[in-house]
Formats: C-alpha cells, sequence, structure tokens
C-alpha cells in the first residue's frame, strides 16, 4: 500500500512562503517504501527548486554570474577564475535540476518532482479543465528546466532520463540524445501544454508564481518558444523564424507583471536566494566587477544608483578574477541583494531584448530593431523605477546600431540581465558581446561557454556520457552549445 506523506502543507506553498522547510525539494524518496504526494505540493516544490537553483548565487551551485563576469570575489578567487573541480558545481546544478536519472540515488530535483506531479495527478479527481489546466503547467515548467540543461550542458540524457521510480527504479546508465533533437522536441511540448490551457478555468492554486492564473500561463509558454526559437536563429535560421513569429502572433509578454518568477520574495528563509547567499550568510564575499561598473560608467548608466552603493562618491567595481577588499569597492543595493527583491527567470525585458535581436534578423515580429532596442532599454529602466526621460537621454546617447547590431544588443542586454545569469549568458554566447577575456588565473583553457558534464555521471553512466563527450568535441568549457555557431 502507498504512504501518503504530507511534506508540507498546501498553505504553506502559497505566496507568503510560510513553510521552514529551506529546500522543500527534499521528498524523502525510498525506493522500498513508495510515496505518494499530493501533486500540487510537487508542483510547487518544483517552481522554488527552480527559483532557487537559477537565482542562487552560492557557489558551490551557481556561478554563471562569472561566466558573464558581472560579479567579482573578495577572499576567494576560484570561481571567478572558474575552477568547477574543487567544488563540483556541474555535479550540483544538474542534480538540482533533474535528480538522479535512477530512483535508487536520492537526490532533490526540478525534473524529478515534475515527473512525481504528473503521476500523481492521475489519481486526484480533479475536474478535466482542471487538470489539463495543471498538467500543461506541468509540461511548461518541465520544458523550461529542460532547456536549461541543454544550454548548460549540450547533449543530455532526455528520452530515456527520469523513467524510473522509486517502484521501478531501474538503471542509472542513461543514453545521452542529440541536443538540437531535444530542442525542437521541447517546442513542440510548448505547443502540446499550450493547447491543453483553457483560460476559463485555473490550475493548481498553490502555484507559487502566477496562482494558476492560466492568461499568464499561456503568455509564459508562448514567451519561452519565443526564447527557444531565438537561440535556434544561428543554427537553424529558417525554423527560428516560424517558431519565433508563431510565439510572437500567439502573445508574448506585455508587461513586467507578466514576468515567469517572484516579483517579491517573502520574509524568513525562504527569502530571495540572492539575500541568503551575500547578506544573510554574514558573509562579505560578492561586490560587482570591475568589467561591468567600468561599461556602465563610460555609458553613465543610470540603473547604477539603484544597483550599487557608491565608495568616495564614485561606483567602483572590484577587479575581476582577483581577491579585493569589501569595504574599497561598492556594494550591492536592497535592489539586488534586499531579502524581498524580486527575482525572474523569464521577463518582459529579456523579450523585448530578444524581438529586437529578432527583428535585426529579419522575423516578423511588430516593429523594427531600432524600435524595439529602444523599448528594449526602456523595459529594463522601467523595471528598475528609471523614469522615462532618464531612460530616454541614455538611449539617445546611446543608440542602436544596425551596422553593429549584435553589438549594440548584446551589450545593452547584457546590462539589462544583470543578476540574471542564465539569460545573461545566454545572450552573451549567443551575440558574442560583451568580449570577455579568460582572467589570468583561469584554471580552464577558455570563459565557459558551456559547464562540463557532471562528475558522477563518469561514475554511473560512463559509458553513455563518454560517448556523448565525444560527440560534441569534447567534454570542455570551450565547446560550443550546438546553437552557438560563431
Amino acid at each position: 500500500m502507498k504512504k501518503l506523506f504530507l511534506i508540507i502543507g498546501l498553505a504553506s506553498l502559497t505566496l507568503t512562503f510560510t513553510s521552514c522547510e529551506r529546500d522543500i525539494t527534499s521528498l524523502n524518496e525510498d525506493p522500498k517504501h513508495p510515496t505518494e504526494v499530493p501533486s500540487g505540493v510537487l508542483f510547487a516544490s518544483a517552481e522554488h527548486a527552480l527559483l532557487d537553483q537559477l537565482l542562487s548565487a552560492n557557489v558551490n551551485r551557481n556561478i554563471t554570474r562569472f561566466f558573464t563576469q558581472q560579479w567579482s570575489e573578495t577572499t576567494y578567487t576560484d570561481e571567478t577564475n572558474y575552477d568547477m573541480v574543487t567544488r563540483p558545481i556541474p555535479r550540483n546544478h544538474y542534480n538540482r535540476m533533474m535528480a538522479s536519472a535512477s530512483a535508487t540515488i536520492n537526490s532533490p530535483g526540478v525534473l524529478s518532482a515534475l515527473r512525481d506531479a504528473r503521476r500523481f495527478l492521475d489519481s486526484e479527481g480533479v475536474d478535466a479543465i482542471t487538470k489539463n489546466n495543471s498538467i500543461a503547467m506541468i509540461e511548461l515548467v518541465n520544458v523550461y528546466a529542460w532547456a536549461n540543461l541543454v544550454d548548460t550542458y549540450g547533449d543530455i540524457p532526455y528520452f530515456g532520463a527520469l523513467k524510473a521510480t522509486a517502484e521501478n527504479p531501474g538503471s542509472a546508465e542513461i543514453p545521452y540524445d542529440d541536443a538540437k533533437t531535444v530542442y525542437l522536441d521541447l517546442i513542440k511540448r510548448i505547443d502540446a501544454a499550450i493547447a491543453m490551457i483553457n483560460t476559463s478555468g485555473s490550475g493548481y492554486t498553490n502555484d507559487l508564481i502566477y496562482k494558476g492564473d492560466m492568461n499568464k500561463w499561456k503568455k509564459m509558454g508562448n514567451s519561452l518558444k519565443f526564447r527557444m526559437a531565438v537561440t535556434l536563429a544561428d543554427s537553424d535560421p529558417a525554423l527560428a523564424k516560424t517558431y519565433a513569429e508563431a510565439a510572437y502572433t500567439a502573445g508574448l509578454f506585455t508587461e513586467k507583471a507578466d514576468n515567469f518568477g517572484l516579483q517579491t520574495f517573502p520574509s524568513g528563509l525562504l527569502s530571495n536566494p540572492v539575500y541568503q547567499d551575500v547578506i544573510q550568510s554574514g558573509r562579505n564575499d560578492f561586490i560587482p566587477s570591475d568589467i561591468l561598473v567600468d561599461f556602465m560608467n563610460t555609458t553613465s548608466d543610470p540603473r547604477r544608483a539603484t544597483w550599487f552603493t557608491k565608495v568616495a562618491g564614485a561606483y567602483v567595481g572590484g577587479v575581476y578574477g582577483d581577491q579585493n577588499i569589501f569595504s574599497s569597492y561598492s556594494h550591492f543595493t536592497n535592489a539586488i541583494s534586499g531579502e524581498n527583491a524580486q527575482g525572474f527567470l523569464l521577463d518582459f525585458s529579456e523579450i523585448q531584448f530578444l524581438r529586437t535581436e529578432a527583428a535585426a534578423r529579419g522575423f516578423n515580429v511588430g516593429d523594427t530593431a531600432a524600435n524595439l532596442y529602444t523599448a528594449a532599454i526602456t523595459a529594463s529602466m522601467t523595471e528598475y523605477g528609471i523614469d522615462a526621460p532618464t531612460a530616454n537621454a541614455f538611449i539617445a546617447a546611446n543608440p542602436y546600431n544596425a551596422a553593429n547590431w549584435k553589438k549594440s544588443v548584446g551589450e545593452q542586454a547584457w546590462i539589462a540581465m544583470f543578476n540574471k545569469g542564465f539569460q545573461a549568458w545566454n545572450f552573451a554566447r549567443r551575440l558574442d558581446f560583451p568580449v570577455f577575456q579568460n582572467p589570468g588565473g583561469s584554471v580552464v583553457e577558455s570563459v565557459p561557454v558551456r559547464m562540463r558534464y557532471s562528475d558522477q555521471e563518469y561514475l554511473l553512466n560512463s559509458k553513455n556520457v563518454n560517448a556523448a563527450a565525444s560527440k560534441i568535441g569534447g567534454d570542455k568549457v570551450s565547446t560550443k552549445i550546438f546553437w552557438d555557431k560563431f
């Protein structure tokens, strides 16, 4: 007989986050004693795990802010020099997103929670509209997480992964699948999920992000499809154009209120992950980098006052890749590291920059690249409370350059995606701007354009991971993801 474990009450997984649990993805899985959890709880736990992992600044789990050289360190410099062995960051990211491929290995993860949510939903007796909407929500978060894994590693175990359950553990040896094939399948899954949405009803009421509002989820699905379509632009321009135009026509984010994430994190143990790592930890490990701050100083960027403190009347970034004295440099303001600061995984500002890029590539997305460039920067300024006259003056001083649009879009998207590590990394890799220099103390061959495979895979799935590494051109940080063509 299945045992029912109420890991956490439904009320505690609403937007107030009243739970005392820090990692609500730990579902006490026991292969010998199958468990069943309300699917809404599992869905909410997956949302939280996704937010926590991708927004975290924890150097054991997420150093993408160093891949884009926007943050610097003080006491320790291993991570700014891309040491991902001493701290097994590839393993930790993979496990938190995927969990183990086999249920015999217990590790928290986004995708395993979603897998079980889908399984348990079938037996919960909800009406057809609510069930279909809930399935759509599960699928859209699934696609977001899988796409992140492809964007991070390249080829991954996909079609054969996470089929194991506590009742049927199976093998940990799962073949790796071609990254582009996975991407195209994920886009099909988005289309299927959107087709299931009925906006006259709701989905999971304990949804942390949209509270079951299916109009919001529909926009999220279209916006996610648009992001993935533009990401494909250099590897398959015709297909990218078709997908992007279809997503645009179906309806993208139109304002900050649409953003996929939290407009305000709660107080307490489930506060903003950056706050936990920068402030609550009691450590003074992180400061903005000189690479970012110097660039913003040259353009007199008004977002500096929102993001950074001053030192002796100036904004000063710490030297990237070196040790820095914390008190000698600018620090993050509450807008970045506050307990209740916002945190987004896909947002209106990003969509506006993606539309700019799409228009520059010749896609039909509702306006010219020049106009969308203005709209994108304005969206970023508005997101952080900068008024229209100030934003307009900045844009006039930093105009769109059609002759070198990748530089214009790449550099401004890099600024706008500050503190959104994975988003900034995708723009920088695809557009090749800004141009980053490998720091002198780097322990790898280049500034990372992918993350190496988990070391755990070489122990548990060695045949398949070695085959995957050979196929993609080597398990190196310099091996490009399939869509990163230039």
